[in-house]
């Protein structure tokens, strides 16, 4: 059987893909002239500014008058102080100012409460989950008119800086409710 050209022949006379695509046209194109074209104008306009601005002079700058006066008059006397408009600076001169003792108030040790269940068992999960982050908290049984509670503190701190960093660690390891209270 003779060889056959399978390629060459198409059933339906589509394009091949294995055909080039015919040359673009040669030349730049337009946005491309219409670029140069503005930046030639612009080059030359201000060619244009600079040529005709080059031969004009500067108008003249008015100077004050000029006082003659002899260098050794000017060594030997000094002007004479303004007079003052305001009087403050004698009345001021000898007086004392009397201020206020500022005191600091100690604001007394705080707590940190984290938490408040009705049931031991909430209470002391949360107590472990506390202690996993390296601080020390305590359990404390309380009655109100709704019933018993089991509240989580930490604490007491001296200074409330103290206790926001531990709040703050607290909040990294997701302990998220903690509020920060006077002791009592």
């Amino acid at each position: 059987m003779a060889p056959q050209d399978y390629v060459s022949r198409s059933a339906n006379k589509k394009k091949s893909p294995y055909k080039k695509a015919p040359p673009a046209p040669a030349g730049l194109p337009l946005k491309t002239k219409l670029i140069i074209l503005f930046t030639l104008a612009a080059i030359a306009g201000f060619s244009y500014l600079l040529w005709s601005i080059k031969d004009q002079e500067p108008a003249p700058v008015a100077t004050p008058p000029v006082k003659q006066t002899t260098k050794a008059s000017n060594k030997n006397k000094l002007p004479a102080p303004p007079k003052e408009k305001w009087s403050y600076p004698t009345d001021y001169e000898n007086k004392e100012i009397e201020g206020s003792k500022y005191e600091v108030k100690k604001g007394g040790p705080y707590q940190m409460q984290c938490g408040s269940f009705r049931t031991q068992q909430q209470a002391d999960a949360l107590k472990a989950q506390i202690a996993f982050t390296g601080l020390e908290s305590q359990i404390r049984r309380t009655t109100g008119k709704n019933g018993v509670y089991y509240r989580v503190i930490l604490g007491p701190y001296e200074r409330k800086r103290l206790a926001e960093q531990h709040k703050h660690k607290l909040q990294a390891n997701n302990v998220l409710d903690c509020q920060i209270w006077l002791w009592r």
